[in-house]
C-alpha cells in the first residue's frame, strides 16, 4: 500500500461504524465518521413511512443533509475508503454531502457498503456523479459484518 488512507463512514445504527473501524485497524488507517449535524432518530429511519425523514431525502436526489463536522486535513489522503450502508438500493444523501464537500482531485475513493438485503447496486455509479476532478474509482464491495479476512483480502485488491 502506498499513501495516507482515510477511511470515512456513515453509519445509522452502528454496523457500519464497527466495520469501517475494522478497516481502519487493519489498513493502518485513520478513521473518521461522518455525523450528520441532525441525529436520526428511530422514526426519521423508518423506511415504510414515506413521510420520515429518510423516506423523504431519498426521495429527492437533490437533499444534502448537513455533517457535523469535517476532515482536518483532506489532502494529505491519497486513498479514501467510504463507507455506508445502502438505503433504497443507493448511499445515503449524506455520501453525496460528504463527497460534494472535499477536492478529490487526484484521489482513489473506494467504496464498501453494509446492507441488510441489497449489495452495492447502483450506488457505485450514482455516487461518481457527485465527485469533480481527476479520481480514480476502485469497485464497491459489500461487508457486513467485521471479518478480519474477508476484510485483508479485499483491502489487498484495492489498496
Amino acid at each position: 500500500m502506498t499513501g495516507k488512507v482515510l477511511v470515512a463512514v456513515f453509519s445509522a445504527s452502528g454496523v457500519t461504524k464497527r466495520v469501517g473501524e475494522e478497516i481502519a485497524r487493519i489498513a493502518g488507517a485513520d478513521f473518521y465518521e461522518i455525523i450528520p449535524k441532525e441525529i436520526y432518530t428511530g422514526d426519521d429511519l423508518n423506511w415504510m413511512n414515506k413521510q420520515s425523514r429518510s423516506s423523504i431525502e431519498m426521495n429527492n436526489p437533490m437533499s444534502r443533509p448537513e455533517i457535523a463536522g469535517t476532515v482536518s486535513d483532506m489532502a494529505i489522503y491519497d486513498k479514501v475508503i467510504i463507507g455506508f450502508p445502502i438505503w433504497w438500493g443507493v448511499a445515503p444523501r449524506i455520501i453525496e454531502t460528504f463527497l460534494e464537500n472535499y477536492d478529490l482531485d487526484g484521489k482513489t475513493i473506494i467504496p464498501f457498503c453494509t446492507s441488510g438485503g441489497s449489495g452495492v447496486g447502483r450506488s457505485d455509479e450514482e455516487l461518481h456523479k457527485n465527485v469533480k476532478g481527476d479520481v480514480k474509482w476502485e469497485n464497491g464491495t459489500q461487508i457486513n459484518r467485521p471479518d478480519e479476512t474477508m476484510i485483508k483480502k479485499w483491502l489487498d485488491g484495492v489498496l
